[in-house]
């Protein structure tokens, strides 16, 4: 009979900041909180970017564990309307997600919020309820290994499943005790912990990334779906993998150094906030120009929410549009009234119509999406941040 390795129920450690990260975690909050006060003003672009801001970052969480949405499919299931082109799998998946991110959304406006394993399973329940096979909201029944897609390698072993239990137990005592380590720190090493741990036979990749978020959207700077990283991991998939490989070392091994982790960590949320930086001047420019199209091409001024979606090459539809029109500025109509608005657009030449009846959607037209593609052409280059930490010690 073989041994059983007992460890102990030590998670992995954030390591001391040094000068250069500490560099880092100011450079991106001071982004933050120029992007606070300009995200606080009125502006009637910001249910369109907030929209979409969400469907990127579910979009790219998912992404990474294969399950490929088409952008307007992803912002579809957060309006709680059946995507267009994902197959049952990938819908089912998405509104799981969906699902998750909402309550995440809701928690972030509470006073107070205590970290607790029963809201961890909750919210692995929201996501992965579609399946029963896979234990929604039940930590594992046994051993866990991940393997490369391709080869089949295993590259990861999961802690003993006897150990699950208390390596949560105190991963949820560390998220309930107050430290000096920046939120972005903490909510990295929620992560790291968390997808190292492998408590759920499955989606514990999103499980952990929605745990982040759920910490960082607590601190209140900005909006939840603006201080997320998950778009950011979802577009370098690689090299998320590889610096969870290089720090989880095959193995539990919560004794080594997550330096590298926390850099990476680190850098994705600097590339976020001025990824966003930009997209909320380009917003404000896109609205501008839109409304200057709007009138010259007689249309009716509520049409600037839908125009600035299709833009992005998002396709919609008349339920759509009405909630478009709703989150953007309080305003309702009937289907009718929508309908009406959309032929509009088509005989003004904005919009094409796709499909028939029920199953219409309407998308952009070249001329309209050149207006966003001029936009995007004057971008200016992105700094460079290869070499934005000191070298080890």
């Amino acid at each position: 009979m073989t041994e059983r390795i007992q460890v102990t129920d030590v998670v992995f450690e954030a390591p001391p900041l040094d000068a250069s990260e500490f560099a880092v975690v100011a450079q991106v909050e001071g982004l933050r909180s120029a992007m606070q006060r300009q995200l606080h003003e009125p502006r009637r672009w910001f249910g369109s970017l907030r929209r979409l801001s969400l469907a990127l970052a579910v979009q790219g969480s998912n992404r990474i564990e294969g399950y490929h949405a088409a952008l307007d499919d992803v912002a579809a299931a957060g309006d709680r309307e059946a995507p267009l082109d994902a197959d049952l799998e990938t819908r089912l998946v998405l509104f799981g997600y969906q699902q998750a991110m909402t309550y995440v959304l809701q928690l972030s406006r509470e006073e107070r919020v205590d970290y607790s394993e029963h809201l961890i399973k909750s919210l692995h329940f929201m996501m992965t309820s579609f399946d029963l096979e896979n234990r929604p909201g039940l930590w594992r029944s046994g051993s866990i290994f991940v393997t490369t897609e391709r080869a089949g390698e295993v590259v990861y072993e999961g802690p003993d499943v006897d150990l699950v239990p208390q390596l949560m137990a105190e991963l949820v005592d560390r998220l309930n005790t107050a430290t000096d380590a920046p939120a972005m720190v903490r909510a990295g090493m929620a992560h790291l912990n968390l997808v190292m741990i492998h408590p759920f036979r499955d989606g514990n990749g999103r499980m952990a990334r929605c745990l982040q978020t759920l910490i960082l959207a607590r601190e209140g700077v900005l909006a939840p779906e603006f201080c997320s990283i998950e778009e950011y991991l979802g577009a370098n998939t690689p090299a998320y993998y590889e610096v969870l490989g290089r720090v989880g070392g095959g193995g539990w091994h919560p004794e080594r150094d997550a330096r590298s982790w926390v850099r990476f960590v680190l850098l994705a949320h600097l590339k976020q906030a001025r990824l966003l930086q930009l997209r909320i001047r380009e917003s404000e420019t896109l609205w501008v120009d839109l409304a200057k199209l709007v009138e010259a091409r007689d249309l009716p001024e509520r049409t600037i929410p839908l125009l600035w979606d299709s833009a992005h090459r998002l396709r919609v539809r008349n339920s759509i549009y009405r909630k478009l029109l709703a989150s953007s500025s309080g305003e309702e109509i009937s289907e009718a009234a929508a309908g009406r608005d959309l032929r509009l657009c088509v005989e003004r030449g904005l919009l094409l119509a796709l499909g028939e009846k029920r199953g219409r959607v309407y998308a952009a037209t070249p001329e309209l999406g050149a207006v966003w593609d001029a936009i995007k052409a004057r971008r200016p280059p992105a700094p460079n941040a290869d070499r934005i930490f000191a070298a080890p010690n």
